[in-house]
């Protein structure tokens, strides 16, 4: 749960660590060092910052979110739980900008990649069929709001796909 700069910080401080065990004989140390050196890097590479971000991202600051998003290396490599979280932060960033387009397409990575729950799922579900609807693409639309009333477990989220259900066929 550390910014990158925690990490790279742990990174050199376990280096270190075994650097000191090894010019003092100390091989098991050393290479316990050299394990939880390995383990800071692999954590980087397969979770890096979503956990935190997802803290800021809940409490509505939208700037540190993003910021901590960007220290991703490479999203690809992200762990397959952490990349739903990622990409539907990034949609829902890109939400409140306005910029349409790039939340369609992080709302669809984020639709191949396992979320907290059902209803998760449908809320993404939900998102892609309003912005199909932005684009007066009511078929599209119509399909997002079938996979989504399959994911739907709250009255609210059922609700919504209703309203959305209307304008889509009155398209």
């Amino acid at each position: 749960m550390y910014n990158a700069k925690g990490r790279y910080a742990l990174m050199a401080l376990f280096v270190a660590a075994a650097i000191v065990c090894l010019f003092y004989d100390q091989n098991q140390l050393a290479a316990l060092g050299g394990l939880m050196f390995a383990f800071v890097l692999w954590s980087h590479f397969k979770h890096s910052s979503i956990v935190l971000a997802s803290k800021y991202f809940q409490k509505g600051d939208y700037d540190r979110t993003e910021q901590l998003l960007a220290e991703v290396p490479n999203p690809d490599r992200l762990a397959r739980n952490r990349r739903g979280y990622y990409e539907f932060m990034r949609a829902n960033i890109a939400l409140k900008k306005e910029d349409y387009e790039v939340a369609e397409h992080h709302f669809q990575i984020a639709s191949r990649f396992p979320l907290g729950g059902k209803n998760d799922k449908a809320f993404v579900m939900i998102h892609l069929a309003n912005l199909a609807l932005r684009k007066k693409d009511g078929e599209r639309s119509r399909a997002y709001i079938a996979k989504a009333k399959e994911l739907a477990s709250t009255p609210k989220a059922q609700d919504i796909i209703n309203k959305i259900e209307k304008e889509a066929n009155s398209l």
